[in-house]
């Protein structure tokens, strides 16, 4: 595809200020969806985190599998079972998880980098400490297994990274008490990651445009008390709710702004960081 080389000046002219704003400041991705499964999107997403590192910014990244363990669990002819989103793990099942995410996938995403000519470590929660769990305990009770939530996390791990000029690659693993292995949604280690380290931004990249009205046109930029307005109005509902509460809970913890975007969208990452009006939804009080 041809593009004409001035916008392409324009593109760059335009970036200019996001670079120099944003320079040495520390971006947390959480990649999943379609950017994670479909091998442009794929290869594009590393070319993007690479270009970030390249200009001064500190990606961090936090990626699912759901797909892979799925897929995994079927071969094995091991039953697979969802509760409000969240995966039943018993003993057999963790085992999957581990070697999926910290094994086939986390290695698929750090080699892409390198293919793109970054520098990228694929860590797991558990290395280091750096994701410190307990077990999820459920309102009604119910035993989802080795599903935790995180309890702590070693900033100064990631921090010795990017300082190293390397990129975290960090699989959704935590580690308990007793060395016990937990099963945590990437959205929430995510957030929990990007609230500890107080980046500059938090992204969530998704299968959808981004917070949608009820006629589905894209708002492009909302302030916390008007999202949490949207959700009690129920103008907002279903699978965006866990997502928006996600941010919330990184911008009460220190995050300057949260972004939703379509990672189905080529270049997703770059489009949001250096355009005016970027690909999704912009969550922040900050102007």
């Amino acid at each position: 595809m041809n593009i004409d080389p001035r916008l392409q000046a324009e593109f760059l002219i335009e970036a200019l200020p996001y670079m120099q704003r944003f320079q040495g400041s520390t971006l947390v991705i959480k990649y999943g969806g379609n950017a994670m499964t479909e091998p442009a999107l794929q290869e594009q997403f590393a070319y993007d985190v690479t270009l970030l590192k390249q200009v001064g910014m500190n990606p961090v990244i936090v990626h699912g599998g759901g797909p892979q363990i799925n897929s995994l669990l079927a071969r094995l002819q091991l039953p697979s079972k969802m509760v409000d989103g969240m995966r039943v793990t018993d003993d057999a099942t963790m085992e999957v998880v581990e070697m999926v995410l910290g094994g086939q996938v986390n290695k698929q995403i750090v080699q892409g980098i390198q293919r793109a000519g970054g520098k990228a470590v694929g860590l797991t929660g558990k290395d280091g400490n750096l994701i410190q769990a307990r077990k999820l305990q459920r309102p009604d009770g119910l035993d989802l297994g080795w599903v935790g939530e995180v309890s702590q996390v070693n900033a100064e791990l990631i921090r010795f990274l990017d300082g190293g000029g390397l990129i975290p690659v960090i699989a959704p693993i935590g580690v308990g008490p007793a060395g016990e292995s937990y099963n945590i949604n990437a959205d929430l280690v995510a957030g929990a990651l990007a609230s500890t380290l107080h980046a500059d931004k938090f992204v969530l990249m998704t299968n959808v445009a981004g917070v949608l009205d009820p006629e589905s046109k894209l708002y492009e930029r909302l302030r916390i008390t008007e999202v949490q307005q949207l959700m009690a109005n129920g103008v907002i509902s279903g699978g965006m709710i866990p997502k928006l509460n996600c941010c919330l809970d990184a911008l009460a913890g220190g995050v300057r702004a949260a972004h939703i975007i379509d990672g189905r969208v080529p270049h997703a990452l770059l489009l949001e960081v250096f355009t005016r009006h970027g690909v999704g939804t912009l969550i922040s009080d900050l102007d």
